[in-house]
């Protein structure tokens, strides 16, 4: 399942979407549904795991705008390698570990998990050069 950085990248993707209806069910239980389906010119925000979860959502999708760029031009290009496939799935693993840190408020392995998909996605793209 794992054997390529497109597949790893699909599979962030599916991760992310998840933070997503995580991330909504926790405003919906706390906000209503009444909320988030209107214009929210109020400003109500979520508080606690809900909240967290909207940060994750957040940094989820800047994570996705700087890792999917560099597997997509190692794809196109076709230059896969051993190191670049290990790169990928670090990524994915430090990311898996990233939501739940981030929503149970483990404050040190979440920045250890960011750190890590961060460096991994610089490593991308310098394999990508």
């Amino acid at each position: 399942m794992l054997t390529d950085e497109l597949s790893i990248l699909a599979l962030y993707g599916l991760l992310v979407a998840i933070t997503l209806v995580l991330q909504a069910t926790g405003a919906m239980n706390q906000l209503g549904m009444g909320y988030l389906l209107s214009s929210r010119d109020e400003g109500l925000t979520a508080q606690g795991m809900a909240a967290r979860l909207d940060r994750a959502l957040s940094n989820s999708v800047t994570a996705m705008a700087l890792f999917a760029p560099a597997v997509l031009i190692i794809a196109f290009r076709e230059q896969s390698s051993a190191a670049s496939l290990t790169a990928a799935q670090a990524f994915l693993a430090a990311r898996v570990v990233y939501l739940p840190a981030y929503a149970f408020k483990i404050t040190g392995i979440r920045s250890l998990a960011w750190t890590i998909g961060f460096f991994a996605t610089i490593a991308l793209y310098f394999m990508a050069l």
